[in-house]
């Protein structure tokens, strides 16, 4: 928050944002991969990854909190937040451009989504571990846990400078169903319209949570199957000649179920939360106080409401006899609570609008620099192929959610 946000003009329409969440990435990951620094290594690696789905959950809460708030904009708004969900179909168009770098049957991974843990559960579970499928969706999940954050920060800002679609359509194009890359796009988009902060917020926490909920069912029911065909199609003309592809592109870091396991809710658990909870309210609220002069004492409170949310809906997850994900519960709990006319409204509305979703987002990607260090040898086997299809399918998701949206609050009389 220090260094604040730096502005690289290319042309007198055309402007670069390097944000502050940026920074925090970078530097996490030199902190790991820096040889003479020791007091950063695997084990503090695995520690940071571990926090990742609680700091997720605080970034869902922050959002969840703003479409309480905004309820009768959503409302307003509503048949461009369901049909921008259609827009995630983008991401196919990575699919030839795959098989022509050399991708056979893995394609169908990297290519049906947007290659988040849900959509990661549902390849696995169709086509097995073992399958070129899952080694494809595995592929995309590190490149994008690596880059994705950064890379739709960077495109978030240059298309909201030169494009002709509303900063509405590009707050609900940011819900892509990770709460990461969300945050990372909304913080540039907030940044260049900075009135419209709480409307923007509101429309891409409820896109996110449409995402969440719906997205695994449009993966499992549209996607899939036409990726399946797509590949049958054009595999044979643009594809045949091209080797199968090998086990360079296996990921074994990421062989396990950890990414779709359901845990017991033990103590051990909310002795850990709490105190990482509270540290991480802290730093933010330093922050926060640094980036934007919001009072420690508010932003913390803030930051108070909001764990105690995550931490409900983490707990809610493992108590429940049903298999809906945290997120679910966090985004319902945020949005319930801050509707206006509830008697909760006006106190969490107050101290939650105190907590700057880019603070978040800076203090979290902190985190996730250190946390992605252990993957940085599975990032370089992957290759500069990969890299390419993971942009495509990020920019294609996005692309897509973004004109869909436009197009259906200009033909709904919103813009």
């Amino acid at each position: 928050m220090f260094i604040g946000v730096i502005e690289i003009k290319i042309t007198d329409n055309i402007k670069i944002m390097l944000l502050p969440l940026l920074y925090a990435l970078i530097m996490g990951l030199a902190l790991y991969l820096a040889k003479p620094i020791t007091f950063i290594g695997p084990k503090q690696s695995r520690v940071a990854e571990g926090t990742m789905v609680l700091f997720i959950g605080v970034l869902i809460a922050k959002l969840a909190i703003s479409s309480g708030q905004n309820m009768d904009d959503i409302y307003r708004v509503g048949p461009a937040l369901i049909l921008q969900q259609f827009g995630d179909l983008g991401t196919l168009i990575a699919l030839p451009v795959a098989l022509l770098l050399g991708f056979r049957r893995e394609v169908i991974g990297m290519t049906s989504s947007i290659c988040r843990e849900p959509n990661l559960g549902v390849i696995i579970d169709k086509y097995g571990f073992k399958s070129p499928e899952t080694r494809g969706v595995l592929a995309i999940f590190v490149i994008g846990s690596i880059i994705g954050t950064a890379y739709i920060s960077l495109l978030s800002s240059i298309s909201a400078s030169i494009l002709p679609i509303h900063p509405y359509a590009f707050a609900m194009a940011s819900g892509i169903g990770s709460a990461s890359m969300n945050a990372a796009s909304l913080a540039s988009i907030t940044h260049m319209y900075p009135a419209m902060a709480a409307e923007l917020e509101a429309f891409a926490g409820c896109s996110n949570l449409l995402s969440f909920c719906f997205g695994i069912y449009m993966c499992m029911f549209v996607s899939i199957p036409i990726a399946e065909k797509l590949y049958k199609w054009l595999s044979p003309r643009i594809g045949h000649d091209i080797e199968p592809s090998d086990d360079k592109y296996d990921i074994e870091g990421l062989k396990n179920d950890k990414y779709i396991a359901n845990e017991d809710l033990t103590g051990g658990k909310l002795k850990r939360w709490v105190p990482l909870l509270l540290i991480f309210s802290f730093i933010v609220a330093i922050g926060n106080f640094i980036g934007y002069h919001t009072p420690i004492i508010d932003s913390f409170i803030g930051m108070l409401i909001i764990s105690l949310i995550t931490i409900i809906g983490m707990c809610l997850e493992r108590i429940i006899p049903i298999n809906i994900q945290s997120i679910i519960y966090i985004s319902l709990i945020g949005i319930i609570i801050a509707i206006p006319g509830l008697p909760t409204s006006h106190f969490v509305a107050h101290y939650v609008s105190q907590v700057n979703l880019a603070t978040v987002c800076t203090a979290f990607l902190a985190y996730v620099g250190i946390a992605i260090g252990n993957d940085w040898g599975e990032f370089k086997k992957i290759g500069w192929k990969g890299i390419i299809i993971t942009i495509i399918v990020i920019s294609g998701t996005y692309f897509g959610s973004a004109i869909m949206a436009h197009i259906t609050l200009f033909m709904t009389g919103v813009i």
